[in-house]
């Protein structure tokens, strides 16, 4: 074999075997990195925005439960005045939350009606939202014939359990493209262990759409929402939408079991390859909402090809550029045999040497001949100590001194220009290897961030000056700041918009900050009115001092972030620091503020409806001692007034004094108004000439006018007669009054009636 030829086997299979090794570990060894951290990444996300989902599930449920145990006080009055007002606050929830679209209550007629003695049945009355947002009062008697066995409310009936009834697709038009996923959460009313009905909610499920689209961990993947029987209750594909997945996809769910699963309310992932050979890493993240057993799941999809395409990329990168050098060398070689011809033993030997791979300076020729042995001579040095250089290149960097530098040879040093592209290729590969680490670092210190702030959310939801306190002091040590304080809305101050000062962490403002701040006031009351985070670092001197044991100094940077939910910002997040605030640290502070501002929607909604239940208790039990005492009052008034059909000078006497605290009208035996009072007149809105010759149901709202025709029945017959009744003044405007009516005699006849009454509207 010529020399030319040992040259080129020698070393480019040599090369090739080095090439093949070095491909091979770097593709296997990047490739499981990158299956390793992507799927970190998709199980943390799965497991964050579950968390979300559950929070938003959380906060219905616990309104719900809040209705729940209102409903537990209805005993406390009369059940017709105990309906209107919680009906009152049913509405009150359904206006507060815009994707409630029914707020309602069922009671087991045998609590309510004591005439109803069977134990099935049930009252239904609350609030339902139609399709253009209109809300109308829901009404109806269900279960009269016997309790459908097979329905949601027998199910709690039975059990006495919370539920989240699995989703359904409703269309309100009937037609297909207006369908929407909705749900009911349930909770029972009880007395002890009795179960008496149940609170519920129905639920718009859109806004989880909405979620479902935002994640996105890798392109190309998606995410999608199970309930607890396998329904899709979000899905990029919206035609799944209310399907269920063993219907659907009955082999993966069959594979992977994920129906049971899901039932089960466990963790658990799947790599699942497709028939055309595609693989997909499948993530799940249980929703578990309190103690309702009925776990949902959130699931997140990964196309294997999207996780190792960065490593492929790679992998063609380093073929291209070691396949370039191979050629190069393979070149360079072969002209350096080529011009070889004259058989110098010496020079023969060397080669030879070069062929087996020996590279060293011992090799060089000392000819200063200046004929072409030593022209051959001279280049032969030339090329040792031009490979020396590139072995000792190339050992640079396989230890990995990849910013090594390389003399080259001349302009036309094509094999050493190549060798300095693959170090060049290589440290740019390590500089966007290092950037991305600074990126995967910046997302899991977020992503901690919120998880931490999630669960102290959670745990503290129901204090919200505790809730204050952790919020600043975990935003501050999370931050690396060195004080910040949590400005949160007075609700209690009606002509302007106040923040108080509710919690702060190592602030020593002393005179330099009030206490509380108005909207537009301040850097503070700026942030609130514009909606917008505000991020200084020239702060106004004296603005904040910062104290520690080395004395006073100004903070350098400041942070305020509003705490917005829709359009309402709810406070503001100050925080100052020595140091300036990072794009990603802001961006941090701006996802945990949306967090801060639904729970704290949430507690202000919880702390309304407990106030406004007992405010509701307190005036139901002032009612009833007023409503007894005024019984008690109009007992000794008949009494009085039969007296006085005996002694017509003192009866006189005390109708004159009545005139001055109660409403009072004459009606002759026709029921036809004969004489009114002003106080009757005023209440009613009616002159005495308009009044007379009116009838008595003319007055009478329609709700009580079927009860009034028995009053009026048992007056003519000669007994008087006192009750609560709904009547209605001259613009039909409803009246809520103690009325006594009593029949006159004169000469033992009845020659009319009196009507007397107390307003307790307002009670």
């Amino acid at each position: 074999m010529k020399i030319n030829a040992k040259m080129l086997v020698y070393i480019l299979t040599t090369s090739m075997l080095i090439f093949i090794a070095s491909v091979g570990y770097i593709t296997f060894k990047s490739r499981h990195i990158a299956l390793t951290e992507a799927r970190k990444v998709a199980n943390k996300n799965a497991h964050e925005y579950a968390n979300l989902i559950k929070a938003e599930l959380s906060a219905d449920f616990n309104i719900t439960k809040t209705l729940a145990q209102a409903g537990q006080a209805y005993h406390n009055l009369p059940w017709k005045d105990w309906n209107a007002i919680f009906l009152q606050q049913q509405l009150h929830v359904i206006n507060e939350n815009p994707h409630y679209l029914a707020v309602a209550t069922s009671w087991e007629l045998n609590h309510i009606d004591p005439s109803w003695d069977k134990p099935f049945g049930r009252y239904l009355n609350g609030w339902v939202r139609d399709q253009e947002g209109n809300i109308t009062q829901l009404e109806a008697r269900l279960n009269t014939d016997g309790d459908d066995i097979t329905g949601n409310y027998y199910a709690m009936k039975s059990t006495g359990k919370s539920m989240i009834v699995d989703p359904k697709l409703y269309s309100p038009t009937g037609r297909e493209e207006d369908s929407y996923m909705n749900t009911n959460i349930s909770v029972p009313i009880k007395l002890g262990n009795t179960f008496i009905g149940l609170a519920g909610v129905d639920l718009d499920l859109d806004r989880f759409e909405e979620i479902i689209t935002q994640i996105k961990p890798f392109e190309d993947s998606y995410a999608f929402l199970l309930a607890n029987d396998g329904t899709f209750v979000a899905h990029p594909n919206t035609s799944l939408m209310g399907k269920l997945i063993r219907e659907e996809q009955p082999e993966l769910n069959k594979l992977y079991q994920i129906s049971e699963q899901v039932k089960k309310g466990v963790s658990f992932s799947f790599t699942h390859e497709n028939e055309l050979g595609q693989k997909s890493f499948y993530v799940f993240a249980p929703i578990q909402v309190e103690d309702i057993n009925t776990p949902w799941s959130l699931a997140i999809v990964v196309p294997n090809r999207i996780i190792t395409a960065e490593a492929k990329s790679i992998l063609y990168k380093s073929l291209l550029v070691s396949f370039i050098g191979l050629l190069l060398l393979t070149i360079v070689v072969w002209l350096i045999a080529r011009n070889i011809t004259t058989p110098i033993i010496k020079v023969t030997e060397i080669l030879k040497s070069i062929a087996k791979g020996k590279i060293d300076n011992s090799l060089i020729l000392n000819i200063k001949s200046n004929d072409e042995v030593g022209e051959m001579a001279l280049a032969l040095n030339t090329s040792i100590k031009g490979l020396n250089q590139r072995a000792e290149f190339a050992n640079k960097i396989g230890s990995g001194k990849i910013d090594h530098e390389l003399e080259l040879l001349s302009d036309e040093d094509r094999l050493g220009q190549s060798l300095l592209n693959m170090r060049n290729s290589l440290l740019k590969a390590r500089s966007e290897e290092e950037k991305r680490k600074e990126e995967d670092k910046k997302r899991r210190w977020a992503n901690e961030g919120l998880a931490k702030f999630a669960e102290l959310l959670r745990k503290n939801n129901d204090n919200i000056k505790v809730l204050a306190n952790d919020i600043i002091k975990n935003i501050v040590h999370y931050l690396d700041a060195n004080q910040g304080g949590l400005f949160i809305v007075n609700e209690q101050e009606s002509s302007v918009v106040i923040y108080d000062l509710l919690a702060a962490f190592a602030f020593d403002r002393e005179k330099y900050i009030q206490k509380q701040v108005e909207l537009g006031e301040g850097l503070v009351g700026t942030c609130a009115a514009e909606q917008s985070t505000i991020y200084l670092t020239e702060i106004p001197e004296d603005y904040i001092q910062i104290t520690s044991g080395l004395g006073d100094a100004n903070p350098n940077s400041l942070l305020l972030v509003p705490l917005k939910t829709e359009n309402d910002v709810l406070g503001v997040i100050e925080v100052a620091a020595f140091h300036p605030f990072r794009k990603h640290e802001i961006a941090f502070a701006e996802k945990v503020a949306e967090s801060i501002a639904s729970t704290l929607k949430a507690v202000q909604i919880n702390t309304k409806t407990s106030e406004l239940l007992e405010k509701s208790q307190q005036q139901a039990e002032e009612m009833a001692a007023q409503e007894e005492e005024m019984r008690q009052n109009m007992e000794e008034l008949q009494a009085t007034q039969e007296e006085s059909s005996r002694k017509s000078e003192e009866f006189s006497a005390i109708i004159n004094s009545i005139d001055q605290f109660l409403l009072k009208a004459e009606f002759d035996l026709n029921a036809t108004l004969i004489y009114a009072n002003e106080l009757f007149l005023g209440k009613f809105n009616y002159s005495l000439n308009e009044a007379k010759g009116m009838q008595a149901e003319d007055f009478v709202a329609q709700k009580d006018m079927v009860k009034f025709q028995k009053i009026l029945n048992t007056v003519m017959s000669g007994k008087p007669h006192s009750e609560t009744t709904f009547l209605k003044d001259k613009k039909d405007r409803e009246l809520k009054l103690i009325t006594s009516f009593t029949p006159v005699y004169i000469n033992e006849n009845i020659e009319k009636i009196l009507f007397l009454a107390v307003d307790i509207n307002d009670y």
